[in-house]
């Protein structure tokens, strides 16, 4: 049994690795968590073989190999990471392409709404305890933020991202604000959306360079006004005291063993504590959202009354 269900989460108790028990669920479950809402399974509702886990595990005793994460890119079975001369490289990529390819298959079977049209991202292992790390401020994971990548713009695509914690004995502790559409028509003009999403002719300058030398193949990032708002966004809240200390939050306590699914561009949160967990990201486009008005790109166009995705 769940041992801590947050008002942040709907557990999900109609879906087995065998499929639904009702056809018409999937579109529900999207819904959800398009309007904020965590979906958590008590157990892994997908294959992650045992002695997978005890491999992972084990890695503790060589912390001092790892980055902040283990990365893995599926679609070009990269690993990064980890020492390419470490005796455990070619067993943790086998396990990451293992991973990655099972919830694929999960999400394309839970989330059926999104199976054609998602782009497959990152997956990632992240070996280290969470609680009291010297990060600086803008790294640091304990402070509420929404997620947005800087090499990887996503031009309004929805940043989804599954969760498990393999930890055998210990919680993940996270804490969650409002969603996004709750939470950003009081902030995002006091963060500086109107800048963003009406800059200046030698901004635009700027800009029009970079796309430019994106296309011919320079190590350009081709971001949106929506990408560099959300890059600028993650850092204010970071830096705003009393976003972090006063706006509303819950506090949940992820159970060893347990997973979960969360849109993290559109869900405020920080990970107080914790070790082992393992992630697969997802990117999916706005034409495969269910509740598109919800996802942070249609509520940023409507606060600014202006298109933000070019």
């Amino acid at each position: 049994m769940l041992m801590n269900t947050s008002p942040a989460c709907s557990v999900v108790t109609d879906y087995t690795r065998d499929g639904w028990t009702a056809a018409d669920r999937s579109r529900d479950w999207c819904s959800e968590l398009e309007s904020g809402k965590i979906l958590l399974f008590d157990g892994v509702p997908f294959d992650l073989p045992s002695e997978d886990r005890d491999f992972l595990l084990s890695q503790k005793q060589a912390a001092s190999r790892f980055h902040k994460n283990i990365s893995y890119r599926p679609e070009k079975n990269i690993l990064r990471g980890i020492a390419n001369d470490s005796p455990d490289r070619e067993r943790m990529q086998q396990v990451m392409g293992r991973y990655s390819r099972e919830v694929v298959n999960f999400v394309m079977r839970f989330l059926a709404p999104y199976a054609r049209d998602f782009k497959l991202d990152y997956a990632s292992f992240r070996p280290l305890e969470e609680k009291s790390r010297d990060l600086v401020l803008h790294k640091r994971n304990d402070l509420l933020h929404v997620d947005a990548f800087p090499t990887r713009p996503t031009r309004g695509a929805r940043i989804l991202r599954v969760f498990t914690n393999i930890n055998p004995i210990v919680d993940r502790v996270w804490t969650t604000g409002e969603p996004f559409h709750v939470m950003a028509p009081g902030l995002a003009r006091p963060a500086g959306l109107p800048h963003f999403a009406n800059p200046s002719l030698a901004q635009r300058f700027v800009f029009a360079t970079q796309r430019a030398g994106h296309v011919i193949g320079l190590p350009f990032p081709n971001r949106s006004r929506y990408d560099r708002f959300m890059l600028h966004f993650h850092d204010w809240l970071k830096e705003n005291s009393n976003f972090q200390q006063n706006s509303p939050k819950v506090r949940t306590d992820f159970s060893p063993g347990c997973s979960w699914l969360v849109y993290t561009d559109g869900v405020p949160h920080a990970v107080l504590s914790g070790q082992y967990v393992l992630e697969q990201t997802f990117i999916i486009p706005q034409r495969a959202l269910v509740a598109p008005e919800r996802s942070p790109l249609q509520v940023l166009e409507t606060i600014a009354n202006t298109s933000l995705a070019s």
